[in-house]
């Protein structure tokens, strides 16, 4: 079974965008996954075919209104989770991008204006997500990144089943840098470790740089990997140990 995507948005010609080429584009043409870009504008029931309305409240912009959202969620087939890209979303991690690849597909709502009437999330199981503490005009590009970083998981996207195991993010570390030829540029060389041939040591070089970077770049995710390290059972014999 592939990996079935549902994009609900008001700029139906943004995909697949940049999805159709290179190792996503390849993937559907193989069958690997499918899209299909559906226009919100089509549910609207007034002959302006309006999707937004003005704040409740007062306030600057417009709001996506629940009633619109709601039919074009209702037209989709169920089975699948649908998520609602916005920045009052919990953000997106490697691991429930590694959940939903691991799944049939998704449904995903992208927002413009000001948002979304916040009883489509009491209406209908949405949940909203954030790719970054960042404003988008609207949730079509933060779509093509989920779904981006869902379908190089997928079986035979990538190639090797281990192609996307020693990356950023898969152990709670950043990944450790990584060099090629030529052995020396511009007076930098390559780490003499990498040329030794001695592959505990490259590991464990590798893994020290890891922390390293991770410590210094990401102290966020330094934290919650020491705390997560710490909890496990390994983790507290090590503390222990020292």
């Amino acid at each position: 079974m592939s990996f079935a995507a549902t994009v609900l948005t008001l700029y139906p010609e943004m995909f697949p965008g940049p999805l159709g080429v290179s190792l996503a584009g390849r993937a559907m043409r193989e069958g690997r996954w499918s899209l299909d870009a559906v226009q919100i504008r089509d549910f609207a029931t007034d002959k302006h075919r309006s999707v937004d309305d003005t704040p409740a409240g007062g306030g600057a912009g417009m709001v996506m209104r629940a009633d619109v959202l709601a039919a074009a969620l209702d037209s989709i087939p169920a089975g699948r989770p649908v998520l609602a890209m916005s920045p009052r979303g919990k953000t997106l991690t490697q691991a429930h991008v590694r959940e939903l690849a691991e799944g049939p597909g998704v449904t995903i709502l992208c927002g413009r204006f000001e948002g979304f009437d916040e009883r489509i999330f009491e209406g209908r199981d949405v949940e909203p997500v954030s790719i970054g503490d960042y404003i988008l005009s609207g949730g079509e590009m933060a779509a093509l990144t989920l779904l981006d970083a869902c379908i190089r998981l997928l079986p035979g996207v990538m190639g090797a089943p281990s192609s996307g195991m020693d990356e950023s993010f898969e152990t709670g570390l950043l990944e450790y840098p990584h060099y090629t030829r030529p052995v020396e540029w511009e007076g930098r060389t390559i780490p003499e470790v990498l040329r030794s041939g001695d592959h505990a040591r490259i590991n464990a070089w590798r893994k020290q740089q890891a922390e390293t970077d991770t410590r210094l770049r990401r102290p966020d995710l330094w934290e919650r990997h020491e705390g997560a390290r710490v909890k496990s059972p390994s983790g507290a014999r090590q503390k222990k140990d020292e």
